[in-house]
Protein backbone atom coordinates (compact mmCIF):
# COMPACT_ATOMS: atom_id res chain seq x y z
CA UNK A 1 0.00 0.00 0.00
CA UNK A 2 2.92 2.42 0.60
CA UNK A 3 4.46 2.64 -2.69
CA UNK A 4 7.40 5.61 -2.23
CA UNK A 5 8.67 6.29 1.37
CA UNK A 6 11.85 8.64 1.55
CA UNK A 7 12.93 8.01 5.61
CA UNK A 8 9.70 8.29 7.33
CA UNK A 9 7.92 11.09 4.51
CA UNK A 10 5.63 8.89 2.30
CA UNK A 11 4.46 10.37 -0.84
CA UNK A 12 0.58 9.05 -1.40
CA UNK A 13 0.32 8.45 -5.50
CA UNK A 14 -3.30 10.16 -6.27
CA UNK A 15 -3.51 7.65 -9.22
CA UNK A 16 -7.25 7.83 -10.02
CA UNK A 17 -8.95 10.49 -9.10
CA UNK A 18 -7.17 14.54 -7.10
CA UNK A 19 -6.41 13.96 -3.01
CA UNK A 20 -8.30 10.50 -2.76
CA UNK A 21 -6.72 7.46 -2.78
CA UNK A 22 -9.49 4.33 -1.39
CA UNK A 23 -7.76 0.85 -0.80
CA UNK A 24 -9.66 -2.00 0.32
CA UNK A 25 -7.26 -3.38 1.93
CA UNK A 26 -6.83 -7.25 2.74
CA UNK A 27 -2.93 -7.46 2.91
CA UNK A 28 -1.24 -8.95 5.86
CA UNK A 29 1.45 -6.58 6.12
CA UNK A 30 2.68 -4.36 8.53
CA UNK A 31 3.57 -0.77 7.42
CA UNK A 32 6.72 1.46 8.71
CA UNK A 33 6.49 4.47 10.70
CA UNK A 34 5.58 7.11 8.39
CA UNK A 35 3.53 10.03 8.08
CA UNK A 36 2.07 11.91 4.94
CA UNK A 37 0.06 15.20 4.26
CA UNK A 38 -2.97 13.18 3.61
CA UNK A 39 -5.57 12.27 6.26
CA UNK A 40 -5.91 8.58 6.42
CA UNK A 41 -9.02 6.80 7.43
CA UNK A 42 -8.93 3.27 8.80
CA UNK A 43 -12.72 1.23 8.95
CA UNK A 44 -12.54 -2.34 9.26
CA UNK A 45 -14.72 -4.66 7.69
CA UNK A 46 -13.18 -7.80 9.25
CA UNK A 47 -11.03 -8.69 12.29
CA UNK A 48 -9.55 -5.88 13.93
CA UNK A 49 -6.66 -3.34 13.09
CA UNK A 50 -3.90 -1.90 15.46
CA UNK A 51 -2.18 1.56 14.71
CA UNK A 52 0.48 2.63 16.83
CA UNK A 53 0.92 6.37 17.39
CA UNK A 54 3.17 8.29 19.99
CA UNK A 55 4.64 4.64 21.35
CA UNK A 56 0.77 3.67 21.74
CA UNK A 57 -0.97 1.23 20.46
CA UNK A 58 -4.75 1.60 19.60
CA UNK A 59 -6.93 -1.71 18.02
CA UNK A 60 -10.20 -0.73 17.13
CA UNK A 61 -12.95 -3.61 15.39
CA UNK A 62 -15.43 -4.07 12.65
CA UNK A 63 -17.72 -0.75 13.48
CA UNK A 64 -15.25 1.50 14.70
CA UNK A 65 -13.32 4.38 12.80
CA UNK A 66 -9.96 5.19 13.12
CA UNK A 67 -8.65 8.80 11.78
CA UNK A 68 -5.19 9.59 11.52
CA UNK A 69 -4.26 13.75 10.87
CA UNK A 70 -2.36 14.81 8.43
CA UNK A 71 1.68 15.02 9.60
CA UNK A 72 1.53 12.33 12.60
CA UNK A 73 4.10 9.65 12.51
CA UNK A 74 2.24 6.27 12.66
CA UNK A 75 3.09 2.56 12.17
CA UNK A 76 -0.32 -0.01 10.94
CA UNK A 77 0.28 -3.37 11.98
CA UNK A 78 -2.34 -5.96 10.38
CA UNK A 79 -3.99 -9.29 11.49
CA UNK A 80 -2.90 -12.55 9.48
CA UNK A 81 -6.24 -12.26 8.43
CA UNK A 82 -8.86 -9.26 7.43
CA UNK A 83 -10.21 -6.94 5.44
CA UNK A 84 -10.87 -3.16 5.79
CA UNK A 85 -11.32 0.59 4.08
CA UNK A 86 -8.57 2.62 3.89
CA UNK A 87 -8.86 5.90 2.52
CA UNK A 88 -6.48 8.76 2.00
CA UNK A 89 -7.80 12.46 1.49
CA UNK A 90 -5.95 15.44 0.81
CA UNK A 91 -8.09 17.99 2.97
CA UNK A 92 -6.30 21.18 1.68
CA UNK A 93 -8.44 20.96 -1.60
CA UNK A 94 -11.30 21.78 0.39
CA UNK A 95 -9.29 23.92 3.25
CA UNK A 96 -11.10 27.29 1.90
CA UNK A 97 -14.03 26.30 3.98
CA UNK A 98 -14.93 27.72 7.37
CA UNK A 99 -13.88 25.50 10.29
CA UNK A 100 -12.40 22.53 8.38
CA UNK A 101 -9.01 23.62 8.99
CA UNK A 102 -9.94 23.12 12.98
CA UNK A 103 -12.09 20.27 12.75
CA UNK A 104 -8.54 18.39 11.04
CA UNK A 105 -6.74 20.04 14.16
CA UNK A 106 -9.18 18.95 16.71
CA UNK A 107 -8.46 15.17 15.61
CA UNK A 108 -5.11 15.49 16.82
CA UNK A 109 -3.32 12.97 17.95
CA UNK A 110 -5.66 10.79 16.32
CA UNK A 111 -9.50 10.25 16.94
CA UNK A 112 -10.63 7.26 17.71
CA UNK A 113 -14.48 7.11 17.29
CA UNK A 114 -15.59 3.29 19.28
CA UNK A 115 -19.14 2.23 17.90
CA UNK A 116 -19.76 1.27 21.43
CA UNK A 117 -19.69 4.46 22.81
CA UNK A 118 -21.12 6.81 19.98
CA UNK A 119 -23.36 4.15 17.75
CA UNK A 120 -25.04 6.83 16.11
CA UNK A 121 -21.75 8.81 14.90
CA UNK A 122 -20.11 5.39 14.05
CA UNK A 123 -23.10 4.45 11.79
CA UNK A 124 -23.09 8.00 10.39
CA UNK A 125 -19.75 8.21 9.61
CA UNK A 126 -19.39 3.99 8.33
CA UNK A 127 -22.74 4.87 5.81
CA UNK A 128 -20.35 8.35 4.25
CA UNK A 129 -17.09 5.79 3.97
CA UNK A 130 -19.28 3.01 2.44
CA UNK A 131 -20.53 5.47 -0.43
CA UNK A 132 -17.69 6.75 -0.85
CA UNK A 133 -15.40 3.36 -1.63
CA UNK A 134 -18.61 2.27 -3.98
CA UNK A 135 -18.27 5.91 -5.42
CA UNK A 136 -14.38 5.25 -6.27
CA UNK A 137 -14.49 1.89 -7.41
CA UNK A 138 -17.80 2.58 -9.53
CA UNK A 139 -15.77 5.02 -12.10
CA UNK A 140 -19.27 6.71 -12.57
CA UNK A 141 -19.69 10.10 -14.50
CA UNK A 142 -18.95 13.26 -11.58
CA UNK A 143 -18.18 10.59 -9.19
CA UNK A 144 -15.47 12.97 -7.66
CA UNK A 145 -18.04 15.56 -6.96
CA UNK A 146 -19.75 13.38 -5.14
CA UNK A 147 -16.78 12.00 -3.29
CA UNK A 148 -15.72 15.33 -1.97
CA UNK A 149 -19.22 16.34 -1.01
CA UNK A 150 -19.38 13.14 0.96
CA UNK A 151 -16.22 13.93 2.85
CA UNK A 152 -17.98 17.11 3.60
CA UNK A 153 -20.17 15.75 5.42
CA UNK A 154 -17.68 13.55 7.10
CA UNK A 155 -16.24 16.46 8.63
CA UNK A 156 -19.27 18.08 9.17
CA UNK A 157 -20.69 15.35 11.67
CA UNK A 158 -17.06 14.76 12.93
CA UNK A 159 -16.92 18.66 13.99
CA UNK A 160 -21.28 18.67 15.24
CA UNK A 161 -19.99 15.81 17.67
CA UNK A 162 -17.39 17.44 19.16
CA UNK A 163 -19.04 20.59 20.24
CA UNK A 164 -21.89 18.03 21.38
CA UNK A 165 -19.73 16.33 23.64
CA UNK A 166 -18.13 19.32 25.16
CA UNK A 167 -20.79 21.19 25.13
CA UNK A 168 -24.13 21.75 27.42
CA UNK A 169 -26.94 23.25 25.36
CA UNK A 170 -29.32 23.56 27.95
CA UNK A 171 -29.51 26.67 29.18
CA UNK A 172 -27.93 28.61 25.69
CA UNK A 173 -30.81 29.42 22.80
CA UNK A 174 -30.06 28.00 19.22
CA UNK A 175 -29.57 31.68 17.89
CA UNK A 176 -26.75 32.22 20.52
CA UNK A 177 -25.53 28.32 20.03
CA UNK A 178 -24.86 28.89 16.47
CA UNK A 179 -23.25 32.91 16.94
CA UNK A 180 -21.21 31.19 19.74
CA UNK A 181 -19.74 28.42 17.45
CA UNK A 182 -19.25 31.13 14.25
CA UNK A 183 -17.67 33.21 17.38
CA UNK A 184 -14.87 30.27 18.00
CA UNK A 185 -14.66 28.64 14.62
CA UNK A 186 -13.35 32.56 13.79
CA UNK A 187 -10.95 32.37 16.74
CA UNK A 188 -9.49 28.97 15.99
CA UNK A 189 -8.74 30.14 12.10
CA UNK A 190 -7.56 33.69 13.65
CA UNK A 191 -5.06 31.53 15.41
CA UNK A 192 -4.07 28.79 12.86
CA UNK A 193 -3.15 31.96 10.77
CA UNK A 194 -1.02 33.60 13.87
CA UNK A 195 -0.05 30.56 15.60
CA UNK A 196 3.70 32.08 15.21
CA UNK A 197 3.05 35.38 17.09
CA UNK A 198 2.57 36.38 20.13
CA UNK A 199 -0.87 35.58 20.85
CA UNK A 200 -2.46 36.52 24.18
CA UNK A 201 -6.09 36.21 25.89
CA UNK A 202 -7.12 39.92 25.65
CA UNK A 203 -6.70 39.93 21.77
CA UNK A 204 -8.69 36.70 21.20
CA UNK A 205 -11.41 37.77 23.82
CA UNK A 206 -11.76 41.44 21.91
CA UNK A 207 -12.47 39.36 18.76
CA UNK A 208 -15.53 38.20 20.34
CA UNK A 209 -16.59 40.85 22.69
CA UNK A 210 -16.51 38.72 25.55
CA UNK A 211 -14.48 39.11 28.87
CA UNK A 212 -11.53 37.25 29.03
CA UNK A 213 -12.75 34.99 31.88
CA UNK A 214 -16.32 34.29 30.13
CA UNK A 215 -14.26 33.50 26.48
CA UNK A 216 -11.64 31.37 28.38
CA UNK A 217 -14.60 29.23 29.60
CA UNK A 218 -16.60 29.15 26.41
CA UNK A 219 -13.65 28.55 23.87
CA UNK A 220 -12.71 25.79 26.47
CA UNK A 221 -16.22 24.43 26.84
CA UNK A 222 -17.05 24.82 22.91
CA UNK A 223 -13.66 23.59 21.63
CA UNK A 224 -12.57 21.11 23.96
CA UNK A 225 -9.62 22.21 25.21
CA UNK A 226 -8.29 25.60 26.40
CA UNK A 227 -7.27 28.40 23.95
CA UNK A 228 -3.53 28.19 24.96
CA UNK A 229 -3.44 24.41 24.61
CA UNK A 230 -5.19 25.12 21.11
CA UNK A 231 -2.53 27.65 20.42
CA UNK A 232 0.47 25.18 21.32
CA UNK A 233 -0.62 21.96 19.28
CA UNK A 234 -0.68 24.46 16.39
CA UNK A 235 2.78 25.65 16.97
CA UNK A 236 4.29 21.75 17.37
CA UNK A 237 2.01 21.29 13.75
CA UNK A 238 3.84 24.31 11.87
CA UNK A 239 7.21 22.93 13.75
CA UNK A 240 6.79 19.31 12.94
CA UNK A 241 6.67 20.78 9.10
CA UNK A 242 10.23 22.80 9.89
CA UNK A 243 11.48 19.79 11.20
CA UNK A 244 11.15 18.04 7.73
CA UNK A 245 13.72 20.66 6.38
CA UNK A 246 17.29 19.04 6.86
CA UNK A 247 18.73 22.75 6.68
CA UNK A 248 17.20 23.91 9.59
CA UNK A 249 18.55 23.93 13.59
CA UNK A 250 16.46 23.46 16.01
CA UNK A 251 16.72 26.29 17.70
CA UNK A 252 15.46 28.09 14.29
CA UNK A 253 12.72 25.74 14.42
CA UNK A 254 11.73 26.60 17.91
CA UNK A 255 11.90 30.26 17.36
CA UNK A 256 10.28 30.33 13.51
CA UNK A 257 7.48 27.89 15.82
CA UNK A 258 6.54 31.00 18.19
CA UNK A 259 8.17 29.60 21.09
CA UNK A 260 10.44 32.13 22.84
CA UNK A 261 12.82 29.55 24.71
CA UNK A 262 14.48 26.17 23.10
CA UNK A 263 13.73 24.50 26.54
CA UNK A 264 10.25 25.46 26.39
CA UNK A 265 9.87 23.90 23.06
CA UNK A 266 11.93 20.79 23.95
CA UNK A 267 9.32 20.02 26.86
CA UNK A 268 6.43 21.08 25.31
CA UNK A 269 6.96 18.97 21.91
CA UNK A 270 8.13 16.34 23.85
CA UNK A 271 4.78 16.60 25.82
CA UNK A 272 3.04 16.26 22.50
CA UNK A 273 4.69 14.29 20.36
CA UNK A 274 6.14 11.63 22.92
CA UNK A 275 10.13 12.29 21.65
CA UNK A 276 12.62 15.07 21.33
CA UNK A 277 12.65 17.74 18.75
CA UNK A 278 15.91 15.60 17.50
CA UNK A 279 14.70 12.67 17.86
CA UNK A 280 11.46 13.41 15.74
CA UNK A 281 13.99 15.31 13.33
CA UNK A 282 16.37 12.48 12.81
CA UNK A 283 13.35 10.40 11.95
CA UNK A 284 11.84 12.60 9.57
CA UNK A 285 15.21 13.54 7.51
CA UNK A 286 16.50 10.03 7.18
CA UNK A 287 17.19 10.16 3.48
CA UNK A 288 17.39 6.01 3.04
CA UNK A 289 14.69 5.03 0.26
CA UNK A 290 12.08 2.57 0.34
CA UNK A 291 9.56 1.29 -2.00
CA UNK A 292 6.76 -1.26 -1.25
Amino acid sequence: MIEVLDGVHETVLYRYMKGVCIYHNVENVNYPIHWHTALEIIMPYRSPYTVEINNHMITFDVGDIFLIPPGTLHKLYSPKEGERLIALFDSSLISNLLGLETIIHLLNPYKFIKYEETPTLANELHSYLKEIEDEYFSRKPFNNLRIYSLFIQLFASLGRANIKANSEFSNISQNNLNKYIEDFLYVCNYINDHCTENITVDTLASLTGFSKYHFSRLFKQFIGMSWYNYLLTRRIMYAEKLLTKPNITITEVAMASGFNSLSTFNRVFKEFKHRTPSEYKSLSVDKNNHTK
